[in-house]
C-alpha cells in the first residue's frame, strides 16, 4: 500500500490594523494569503494490522490522515441519549458479538454496559468509542486524537487492549496521536512522523529513539511484530476487606463482600488495578477454597490483569494443599478459562438451578449462565506476578 499525496492549505489574510502593526513590528512579509504545503509519500508494508501517525500539534497528522484515509477516519460517534450503549452498535450485531467486542477492548463491566454513553467516565467512553469503531469499520479504522482524553496509565493499558483486539479480529487500525508513550503498547507495524517525514517499519530497534531523518525513509521489513510492549509488572498484596469499596461499583454481580473473605489487590505502578477475595469451602470429601469476588478496574481491563490475579491467588491457596474452585458468568472469563491449561472445567455453562458441581451449591434462584472451574495450575509461593 502506497500513500502519495500533496496537501495544500491556505486562507485569506484580512489585513486589519493589528495585522499591519504585526507586520511592521516583526518584519512579517506582506501577504494576502497564508499557505502551508505538505508532501508525503509512504510505502507501507504489504501485510499489517496497526499503524500510527504521531507527532506534535500542528505537524499535519490529522490533515494527512483525512487526506489518505478519507471516510475511514473517525472523530466521534452519535450515541443514543436515553438508551444504553448497547443500543448504539450496528443493528445487525447480536448481543454476544457486542459484549465480546466490548470485553476485547478492555471494557468488561456489565453494570456500565446498560448506561447511556454520557453517563460513562472519559476512560469508559474512550473504550466504547473504540469498540464501536471496530464494529462500524471492520476493514480499516482510523482514530484521530487517540488517547488524548484519558490519563496516561489508562492510555497505555487501553492501547495494549486495542492492539490485542485488532490483531485477533485481523483488522487494520491507524492511531493518530501526539503521544509517543502509546507506541510500545500498541506494538505498531509501522509508524510515520509527518514533521520529520520519516516512516519506520517495526524492527528490533526502538521506533522513537533514533535521530530524525531529513527525508522519508523506510527500513527493510523485518519479521513482523519484533517490537514488544513493556511487561505489565504487578505487585499482589494481602489487604483489608475495606479495600473492596474501590472495586465494588464495578462488579457485575452483587456488591456484597463476605466478612470472612481473604482479600488481595494487584497494584500496577502503585495504583490499585484488580481485586480478588476467596472464601473457605467446607466439603466432606474435598474441603478447599473458592473465589468469592474478582474485579478489575475499567482503566486496567483488556490485558489479562483480572485473570492474572485470579490465577495467582488460586496458586497461593493450592500451595496450602487445598483445591481451589471458581464459578463465573462473565463471558470473557469463561472463554479464558476454557482455553487455559491452568483451569479444569467441572460444570459447563448452564443455568445454576439445573446443575450442581463440586465446590458449588445449588442455587435455585440463578437465571444466568454460569460455569464452574477448578484451578489445576502449579502452586505459587512468591507474591509477585508479571504479564
Amino acid at each position: 500500500m502506497t500513500i502519495d499525496c500533496e496537501i495544500r492549505r491556505s486562507v485569506d489574510v484580512l489585513r486589519t490594523a493589528r495585522v499591519q502593526q504585526l507586520e511592521g513590528i516583526f518584519d512579517v512579509p506582506l501577504a494576502r494569503r497564508s499557505e502551508r504545503v505538505w508532501h508525503h509519500k509512504l510505502i507501507l508494508p504489504e501485510s499489517w494490522n496497526i499503524g500510527v501517525i504521531v507527532g506534535p500539534s500542528g505537524s499535519g497528522k490529522s490533515t494527512l490522515a483525512r487526506q489518505a484515509f478519507g471516510a475511514q477516519m473517525v472523530d466521534k460517534w452519535n450515541w443514543p441519549t436515553d438508551q444504553s450503549i448497547l443500543d448504539g452498535f450496528p443493528p445487525g450485531m447480536g448481543i454476544r458479538d457486542i459484549t465480546g467486542l466490548l470485553c476485547s477492548v478492555g471494557f468488561s463491566s456489565p453494570p456500565s454496559w446498560v448506561r447511556p454513553f454520557a453517563a460513562l467516565s472519559n476512560g469508559e467512553q474512550f473504550r466504547v468509542n473504540l469498540a464501536r469503531t471496530l464494529a462500524e469499520l471492520p476493514e480499516l479504522a482510523v482514530v484521530d486524537e487517540f488517547t488524548s482524553v484519558v490519563d496516561r496509565t489508562a492510555a497505555r493499558i487501553g492501547s495494549a487492549a486495542v492492539a490485542r483486539a485488532v490483531r485477533r479480529r485481523n483488522q487494520k487500525f491507524v492511531a493518530v496521536t501526539c503521544h509517543y508513550d502509546v507506541l510500545d503498547w500498541l506494538e505498531p507495524d509501522w509508524v510515520y512522523e509527518p514533521h520529520t517525514q520519516k516512516l519506520r517499519v517495526a524492527s528490533c530497534e526502538l521506533l522513537v529513539k533514533t535521530e530524525p531523518a531529513t527525508s522519508n525513509q523506510q527500513l527493510a521489513t523485518p519479521p513482523r511484530r519484533s517490537l514488544r510492549r513493556p511487561p505489565i509488572d504487578l505487585e499482589i498484596v494481602r489487604v483489608h476487606s475495606s479495600a473492596w469499596k474501590i472495586f465494588k461499583p464495578h462488579h457485575y454481580l452483587s456488591g456484597d463482600l463476605h466478612l470472612s473473605a481473604k482479600c488481595f489487590v494487584a497494584l500496577f505502578e502503585n495504583q490499585p488495578a484488580a481485586f480478588v477475595a476467596a472464601l473457605p469451602f467446607p466439603h466432606p470429601i474435598r474441603p478447599g477454597w473458592r473465589e468469592h469476588r474478582c474485579v478489575c478496574l475499567p482503566d486496567f481491563q483488556g490485558v489479562g490483569i483480572g485473570n492474572a490475579i485470579s490465577e495467582f491467588v488460586a496458586g497461593l491457596f493450592v500451595d496450602l494443599g487445598k483445591p481451589y474452585f471458581s464459578t463465573t458468568s462473565h463471558p470473557a472469563m469463561i472463554r479464558h478459562r476454557a482455553r487455559s491449561p491452568l483451569w479444569k472445567l467441572i460444570r459447563s455453562p448452564s443455568l445454576g438451578r439445573r446443575h450442581r458441581g463440586i465446590g458449588h451449591k445449588w442455587n435455585s434462584g440463578t437465571e444466568r449462565l454460569t460455569a464452574g472451574f477448578e484451578y489445576v495450575g502449579r502452586p505459587l509461593t512468591v507474591i509477585r506476578s508479571s504479564l
